[in-house]
């Protein structure tokens, strides 16, 4: 099993920066809702407690409050390209180190923030949960992470 102990301080801050990266994509992908979007993430990581056990590497990662890449990004775009970045980088690092598993329940969790903070509020006072702009940002998380949706 992998865990903490298996990488250097830089590599762990990537790797467990990951999730809320994706989260914060969503966020801003549209305007609206960023309280209870952001308010999401803290959500999806106390879902992800409760399922302790699974896995050494996303109990480790979900047992410390949500920590984002403190990165001064410009502009929303910016953001987006860095978190983008950032999860690419979080799964070269993984694929080294982890199981193909672990790798997996990784990318599950990314994307599980992901639809969470998507989820969160009601866009344009539409019934709709999920705005275009946030499916094409999650679209954009699901290909950084080499995954298939």
């Amino acid at each position: 099993m992998t865990g903490r102990a298996d990488f250097t301080k830089e590599e762990w801050d990537i790797v467990s920066e990951g999730p809320p990266s994706a989260g914060l994509i969503v966020v801003t992908a549209q305007s609206g809702g960023v309280f209870r979007e952001t308010f999401a993430i803290g959500k999806a990581y106390a879902e992800a407690r409760r399922e302790h056990g699974a896995s050494q590497l996303l109990d480790e990662i979900v047992s410390a409050r949500p920590e984002r890449d403190h990165t001064p990004y410009h502009s929303p775009e910016e953001l987006k390209q860095g978190g983008l970045q950032h999860l690419r980088e979080a799964v070269a690092l993984l694929e080294q180190k982890a199981t193909a598993d672990e790798v997996a329940d990784y990318k599950r969790f990314v994307l599980a923030v992901a639809d969470k903070v998507a989820n969160a509020h009601r866009e344009g006072g539409t019934s709709a949960s999920v705005s275009d702009a946030e499916r094409a940002a999650i679209e954009e998380i699901t290909v950084a992470l080499g995954t298939d949706r």
